[in-house]
């Protein structure tokens, strides 16, 4: 079959709206029909060059859509079906899988790299010549195929453009919170950074019962979106001495969870600044993987704990339904995060925006 897709060709170079064509699904393959696809950071990176993936490609990773068919294999979704995909599928035998650090997948971590399908061929080709694929999705298409194990059904009241959101940045920044910094009841959460992953983080120290939660962003309008999802305290950063603000909140001893979500050097730097003695540090945002951030040692004592997570602790099949859930029950808050819908067509625009930092989410909705 054919449809339309965005292909990247050349890093730099505006994404081109091309006719592609899938060949014959394996029999652990799932097609889903593309219902809503966000725009988020890690795309706009490919397309730079800052995330080093093989060209051309088929680039989008945070989707939902219906199953459209199934490969013969396949037994955990059936045609018709609502889902979000996921992109970190896994093997589930593996050493660290095995370990319970799906994240890390052998199988997952040699086939991602090289823009493959999760067994390490592709299904798309344009023009008869192989096409890659963005991290076993390819979502900025009409049709995309993904491993049985990256499809997780949702519940059919979801609206398409607010479970597009789960697949990425919201299970990034809820999962950062409820997945691996665990924070007490009643502590203080600081979340630095309020794009679409912070601000998720906030909503998941809301939901774990947070009694102090402060947003730090340079932007005013992102600092009150943050408050209307939960923030009780914003500070912007470069106007106000952050490290004093925090620790006048919390009797001198500073943030008992600190979530960092902007990705610069100085907001990893300020992170573990912020986190009191004995405290925790989830490093979400990412540099570029050859950056040296130095930091003041003395910022690093204390018993603090600093973990690194590229996806907060995703079980996409558990997941996946409980944000539906919370979000259909009104307490997670989605809505608030779609800055535009658009067509395939303005794939471009969209990732301008973002560049520039004038949209938390952009959706790509596309027609029944």
């Amino acid at each position: 079959m054919q449809f339309d897709a965005a292909v990247l060709h050349r890093v730099g170079r505006p994404l081109a709206i091309e006719r592609v064509t899938l060949g014959p699904l394996r029999p652990h393959d799932v097609l889903v029909r593309v219902r809503a696809s966000s725009v988020c950071h890690t795309d706009v990176e490919v397309a730079e060059g800052q995330l080093a993936y093989p060209l051309p490609i088929v680039l989008g990773h945070e989707a939902a859509g219906t199953v459209e068919r199934t490969g013969s294999a396949v037994s955990r979704v059936v045609t018709g079906d609502h889902v979000v995909l996921s992109w970190n599928p896994n093997c589930g035998n593996c050493f660290y899988c095995d370990l319970d650090q799906p994240i890390l997948c052998e199988q997952y971590l040699r086939h991602g790299p090289r823009g493959t399908q999760f067994d390490g061929d592709a299904r798309l080709s344009l023009d008869g010549r192989p096409l890659h694929h963005l991290m076993f999705i390819a979502s900025f298409a009409e049709y995309c195929v993904v491993s049985e194990h990256g499809a997780v059904p949702v519940p059919v009241e979801l609206p398409f453009d607010r479970a597009c959101l789960l697949g990425c940045g919201v299970m990034t920044g809820v999962g950062g919170v409820l997945n691996i910094a665990h924070p007490p009841y009643g502590a203080t959460v600081a979340v630095l950074g309020c794009g679409a992953v912070g601000l998720s983080a906030v909503q998941g120290a809301r939901l774990a019962g947070a009694e102090r939660i402060v947003a730090l962003d340079i932007r005013a309008d992102k600092l009150e979106l943050a408050r209307r999802l939960g923030a009780t305290h914003t500070f912007a950063v470069g106007t106000e001495p952050l490290v004093e603000a925090i620790k006048a909140l919390t009797q001198g001893r500073g943030a008992d969870v600190v979530i960092e979500a902007a990705g610069t050097a100085e907001s990893l730097r300020l992170s573990v600044e912020l986190t009191r003695p004995g405290g925790q540090v989830v490093w979400l945002g990412k540099v570029a993987v050859g950056q040296d951030v130095p930091f003041r040692w003395g910022a690093l004592m204390g018993e603090k704990r600093i973990t690194r997570s590229s996806y907060g602790g995703a079980r996409p099949a558990r997941d996946f339904p409980m944000l539906a859930r919370a979000y259909l029950d009104g307490r997670l808050k989605l809505d608030e995060l779609i800055s535009r819908r658009i067509a395939l067509a303005d794939i471009n625009a969209a990732f301008a925006a973002l560049k520039r930092g004038e949209v938390i989410r952009t959706v790509i909705e596309f027609p029944v």
